[in-house]
């Protein structure tokens, strides 16, 4: 599995001593509010267990002292092997500092050249005005809106497709 240098960050496969840091992430109120309800131990441990196995998914690092800022993944499809999913979180004292710009970057520049895909789609609620601005600033177009399409604690939302084709940026 790759690890990719920043030139802030070092985006490295998560390792069996993430956990902590893993389970931090899926339990935090701030970071969840965008992705889903906070799911039980069993659930986290079973997600955990899936970014282990993965391929293409890292754990964000600061270069120099290891400390996680957060993760980031590609899943690339099983039946159109050119096209891959993207997400990302970052932990909310790293936000605002462009480390989620830098790391998706890093990951969509890997896909497109070691990985064999050629177009990156990113979900995310209209909601996460954050993350809208690091898709459209690395060059995604919103290409679908799906009204009410995701729901999270009994709240539904609207959820912003967004793509990214390899040279369009």
């Amino acid at each position: 599995m790759a690890t990719i240098t920043t030139p802030r960050l070092q985006l490295s496969p998560f390792k069996p001593s993430d956990w902590a840091f893993f389970r931090s992430l899926r339990e935090d109120r701030a970071i969840m509010r965008y992705m889903a309800a906070i799911a039980p131990e069993k659930e986290t441990r079973r997600l955990f267990a899936i970014r282990l196995a993965a391929p293409h998914t890292f754990v964000i690092r600061a270069h120099g002292n290891g400390t996680p800022l957060g993760d980031i993944g590609l899943q690339i499809s099983a039946k159109f092997r050119e096209e891959a999913d993207i997400g990302y979180t970052v932990i909310p004292q790293a936000q605002g500092k462009g480390y989620a710009s830098e790391a998706l970057r890093a990951v969509c520049d890997y896909a497109f050249s070691q990985a064999g895909v050629k177009a990156i789609n990113a979900y995310v609620l209209a909601d996460n005005a954050g993350s809208v601005r690091v898709l459209e600033k690395q060059g995604f177009v919103r290409t679908q809106v799906l009204e009410k399409a995701y729901e999270i604690n009994g709240v539904r939302y609207d959820d912003w497709v967004y793509r990214l084709e390899c040279g369009a940026v």
